[in-house]
């Protein structure tokens, strides 16, 4: 809330200084054209035309400022205004001339014909300006500054990929690289200019080049090169210190025996099929500093990356609390290395174990949890169920009862689209920890929520890291049905989201993320395996093997009992929570604690109670 009222604060500073500038331009623009019409010459401008302009300027500014009002000039984004804010200034300026010659001509005032059209002509003029100084000035300083604190780049290759490069990296106001030389093996281009950069020389010069411009980065910018020549520029940047990219497509053109490790890999935005989603994490991370904040399963892909956002943004302390050690050991060292004044707990624990989790938040008092632990595997859960059940329930409820013990402020849930409607265990089991967070926040004073998102590009477990160990084979790669389809995000992307439901969070919400369209698992192995720099069924081939376990061919976002509520932020939705019998959910837990507990061989009919829209795979066959 501190956080909202700070960010009011600061557009309500905007709008006053924009209503003050326009106030001064319209008592300019009232006299100015007077001014033009008597030849720049104010002492020959007759008593009566100045005093019918000064006696009508109150009422000129007052009308004005309702009409720029009408027109969204006090709401606009002015750094990133186009042609719809022009064309609204436009109109603005124009309905307020209007108005003007309707006053004057009302109160009888002796004006020049002239007059309207030229303070038309002012206002939109000086209006304008106000505007979009602020998106120059805000250009401005953005390139002084990336110059400044900017990333040295070499480019390798001066035909139209290079130039392409090099227009888009000078040109950008945001881009935070300097090119500092281009290389080209061609000696016709050798002391030419691209966008004032000059072409030193060869690949023979590009030991000599990096180390004399102190160069971090080089590019290698010749979609057409063979695999031959991309060896050989590999083996001779290697020379270098510099980190090496590519363009989208050529990444992997070399062979085994050379280090890719200084490669960049295939970005996962390439393979989103839209923009990635950006959140001003400084803004919404004010609310963890000076907090103490716990991350269960914190050596997980999403775990790993909240404590990693978390971290740069100085919490009083962070507890990362998860039960494999491997994982755990390397986001400790990460951390350590990136924040040494980070005051950093690792803690190896599961959830659960009560009074484990207990003794851990006795002694550390979070202010903060994100409950990231969670088994997450579809097909191992679906023959593994009883486990997946006390990991991800039984769990949960035992770290939200803990939280609750001591006090803790905020309990934020990590969950999935794979909850609504359910097919498999692990989905059906992240529903009923929905419910069992929704039903804690009507009775205790720590706010849960619950955050639910689609698969997340690159984490554990996920597609990508298999495809890219299957194309590194050789292939084949293998999708599960040519039609299935999934929404996507980020590992930013959901981390992002996680973060900003801690801030909009009063209690009992599940937030949806709008992931925009779906993307086909096919798709997306076609467009891995050509970033790879292969040819689809010609050097990798696609396998279908059929859908998995628990798997269906889609998945949903919110149930037909859900309703949107929109935030703030307009990617961001609540899903209106849906009732159900408590004194029956607590009837139908401890049935399904008990049956767990005796390992029982099939708890489906009892998490079907639970969960009225669970269909077990076999039940759910039309999607096949």
């Amino acid at each position: 809330m501190k956080l909202l009222n700070q960010i009011n604060v600061q557009l309500l500073q905007r709008r006053v200084v924009l209503v003050i500038l326009d106030i001064m331009t319209v008592c300019i623009a009232s006299i100015a054209p007077l001014w033009f019409r008597f030849e720049l010459n104010y002492r020959d401008i007759p008593e009566v035309y100045l005093s019918s302009a000064w006696n009508f300027m109150i009422a000129n500014v007052v009308i004005t400022l309702i009409v720029f009002y009408f027109f969204k000039l006090y709401h606009s984004l002015w750094a990133f205004a186009g042609t719809a804010e022009v064309q609204n200034i436009l109109a603005a300026c124009i309905l307020s001339a209007i108005f003007d010659f309707l006053g004057m001509k009302l109160m009888q005032y002796p004006i020049p014909r002239s007059y309207y059209f030229t303070y038309a002509l002012v206002l939109t003029g000086i209006t304008t300006c106000t505007r979009f100084s602020y998106r120059i000035i805000r250009n401005m300083r953005h390139k002084a500054q990336n110059k400044k604190n900017g990333t040295r780049v070499m480019i390798i290759g001066a035909g139209d990929a290079g130039n392409t490069v090099i227009k888009e990296i000078t040109n950008s106001s945001y881009s935070t690289m300097t090119i500092k030389c281009i290389i080209d093996d061609d000696e016709g281009k050798w002391g030419r200019f691209i966008q004032g950069i000059k072409i030193v020389g060869g690949r023979d010069r590009i030991v000599e080049y990096a180390a004399l411009y102190g160069i971090d980065e080089i590019f290698i910018a010749i979609p057409s090169a063979n695999r031959a020549t991309m060896k050989a520029l590999v083996e001779i940047c290697k020379e270098t210190s510099c980190k090496l990219r590519t363009l989208p497509g050529i990444y992997q053109l070399v062979n085994g025996e050379v280090n890719v490790s200084k490669l960049r890999d295939v970005d996962v935005e390439d393979l989103l099929g839209r923009d990635p989603i950006k959140v001003d994490l400084d803004s919404i991370l004010n609310y963890v500093r000076n907090q103490t904040i716990m991350v269960t399963g914190g050596g997980g892909s999403i775990g790993s990356e909240l404590c990693r956002q978390i971290a740069g943004h100085k919490p009083a302390r962070l507890i990362i609390v998860d039960i494999y050690e491997n994982n755990a050991y390397e986001i400790q060292q990460e951390l350590k290395h990136k924040y040494p004044n980070l005051d950093l707990v690792v803690l190896i624990a599961s959830v659960r174990n009560t009074n484990r989790i207990n003794s851990i938040m006795e002694e550390y008092r979070p202010d903060i949890i994100y409950h990231a632990a969670a088994h997450k595997h579809v097909p191992l859960m679906e023959v593994s169920p009883n486990e997946a059940i006390k990991n991800n329930v039984f769990g949960t409820w035992k770290t939200a009862q803990a939280a609750v013990q001591n006090g803790v402020k905020k309990f934020v849930l990590i969950s999935t689209d794979k909850a609504v409607n359910p097919t498999n265990i692990m989905g059906a089991s992240k529903r009923i920890c929905e419910m069992v967070i929704q039903t804690f926040n009507r009775h205790y004073d720590t706010e849960f929520v619950a955050v639910r998102f689609g698969n997340v590009l690159g984490s554990n477990g996920s597609v990508i890291p298999l495809f890219k160990t299957q194309i590194a084979a050789g292939g084949p790669v293998t999708v599960t049905h040519p039609d299935i389809i999934r929404y996507f995000m980020t590992i930013p992307e959901a981390v992002s989201l996680v973060l900003q439901a801690g801030v909009y969070a009063k209690g009992g919400e599940i937030f949806v993320l709008d992931m925009g369209e779906p993307v086909k698992i096919l798709d997306l192995a076609k467009n891995l395996i050509r970033l790879s720099g292969y040819k689809v069924d010609e050097d990798i081939k696609i396998e279908f093997t059929g859908l998995r376990p628990g798997e269906k061919l889609y998945e949903e976002l919110l149930m037909s009992e859900e309703g949107l509520m929109d935030t703030e932020n307009k990617l961001i939705h609540i899903g209106k929570p849906i009732e159900f019998d408590e004194t029956l959910f607590y009837v139908q837990l401890n049935n399904l604690k008990r049956a767990v507990e005796n390992e029982c061989d099939d708890v489906r009919s009892l998490i079907q109670e639970i969960v009225p829209t669970y269909a077990p795979k076999n039940e759910n066959s039309s999607q096949d």
